[in-house]
């Protein structure tokens, strides 16, 4: 039996610009994933629910912002 295999459905970030955009995916195995939008053939980050958790608290905190 062969188990059918979907590709992520990718969608990108609300806060996307002219030249710069990343696409999340959700997979049913808990992780996420996270592209380039330029290169979608490209290299691809993969992360656990709890660690892109952190990181998604860790924007809306400040804690990467420029200064």
């Amino acid at each position: 039996m062969h188990e059918t295999v979907m590709p992520p459905s990718w969608r990108k970030s609300s806060y996307c610009g002219n030249t710069t955009c990343v696409e999340v995916a959700n997979l049913a195995s808990d992780s996420i994933l996270v592209r380039d939008a330029k290169d979608p053939g490209g290299s691809v980050l993969s992360f656990d629910r709890d660690t892109w958790g952190a990181f998604v608290v860790g924007i809306k905190g400040g804690d990467f912002d420029l200064r």
